[in-house]
């Protein structure tokens, strides 16, 4: 039986052939225009020379990232990172959405995190000091876009 928390078996095979990397493009650009305005220097200077991995467990995809000096930047497969942190879609969406505590995630071995744990300990830290939701997916709607864009041109003249 399929769990409403999960994606689909089958789902999940066909996202598990996509290729790793232009995903970890994707994934690094909506956390630099997201997270990364919100980061401190204490934790940018932990993450330096590291590089992390996001499982997405039922989709069968991994997002492989280290920080630039910058920026994030997305990383080709390759050697173990410092940190993976995994969960489910649902779950990383809930997370994203501030409607799960991570620590609740985590104890019931709903969101695993290997490696580094005193990073990932920063890392959550970080996240959680931030007060508005991440996944406020109104933002990124057309017509709020547009809105944005048309005040900062306004800005400009």
């Amino acid at each position: 039986m399929l769990s409403p928390r999960q994606l689909p078996a089958q789902v999940g095979r066909v996202l598990g052939m996509l290729p790793g990397y232009p995903g970890s493009v994707l994934f690094v650009t909506a956390l630099n225009v997201v997270v990364l305005p919100h980061l401190d220097g204490e934790l940018k200077a932990a993450l330096a020379g590291r590089s992390l991995r996001i499982r997405v467990l039922d989709a069968r995809l991994a997002f492989d990232f280290a920080w630039s000096g910058a920026r994030f930047a997305a990383c080709r497969t390759g050697a173990e990172p410092a940190l993976t942190i995994g969960a489910s879609a649902h779950d990383f969406l809930l997370l994203a959405r501030r409607q799960e505590d991570p620590d609740t995630l985590f104890f019931s071995r709903r969101l695993i995190m290997e490696g580094d744990t005193d990073l990932g300990l920063r890392v959550k830290n970080a996240l959680d000091a931030i007060e508005l939701p991440l996944a406020d997916l109104a933002r990124f709607a057309p017509p709020a876009m547009l809105a944005r864009w048309r005040q900062a041109q306004g800005g400009q003249q």
